[in-house]
């Protein structure tokens, strides 16, 4: 299965939103937007993008703020595109944490290249995800074990992709609750609760031998239970 990168395009101009959508598109990328702070927030903890492109000047906060926000806890390649253009400010935004910079206006040739070196920097997607004798199938959301496969719903597949790609670090509800249902979200760690007791009966239900572990006043995280 031929999984698209996801790129998240966060940029308030709607006319250039909507030309680089169309550029992306036809270039084979799965394209979400986000056209203030609060959106791009959101769909960041939520979508979990492949790639985030940035504009800095957004109607309710200064992207450096998102930027620096996403770099306390996960590594997405972030390329910042900006109207800015003073060398001060591209050094700022790379030693927050931005892996490229482009300056508008730019070719769109150049732009490209740019994000398909970042891509091959993460390596190859993989269409699985596997820990112990079980695999997540990122296609078709559902946890595999041997023969036997479930169905997860969409919130069961995100906190399971999550954990799975953690491994076996621990993870806060908060940390989850914000990537799953977002920053702005009124949801609560008992949703986070809810949702891992869903995931252990199906864990047990395809006999896997992994386990979703609570650990006190820290979170949560996977362990294999070797035979």
């Amino acid at each position: 299965m031929n999984i698209r990168d996801k790129v998240l395009l966060v940029e308030d101009e709607r006319t250039i939103r909507s030309f680089m959508q169309a550029i992306l598109t036809a270039n084979g990328y799965d394209v979400l937007m986000a056209g203030t702070g609060a959106m791009a927030n959101t769909m960041i903890a939520s979508h979990c993008p492949d790639i985030i492109i940035l504009d800095l000047g957004l109607p309710d906060m200064d992207g450096m703020t998102i930027l620096r926000n996403v770099r306390k806890w996960s590594k997405v390649p972030i390329l910042v595109v900006s109207a800015r253009s003073h060398e001060r400010d591209k050094v700022e935004a790379l030693d927050a944490g931005a892996d490229d910079y482009l300056t508008k206006p730019f070719d769109i040739r150049e732009l490209l290249a740019c994000i398909n070196a970042l891509l091959r920097r993460q390596g190859p997607q993989v269409d699985q995800v596997t820990l112990g004798n079980t695999a997540l199938d990122l296609g078709a959301c559902t946890l595999v074990c041997g023969e036997k496969r479930v169905q997860l719903s969409a919130r069961e597949f995100d906190v399971m992709r999550i954990l799975l790609r953690s491994q076996s670090t621990i993870l806060s509800k908060e940390v989850i609750l914000a990537r799953v249902w977002g920053y702005d979200s009124d949801a609560v760690e008992n949703h986070v609760e809810v949702y891992v007791g869903f995931l252990r009966k199906k864990l047990h239900s395809i006999g896997s031998n992994i386990r979703i572990e609570a650990v006190r006043r820290l979170g949560l995280s996977l362990i294999h239970i070797s035979e």
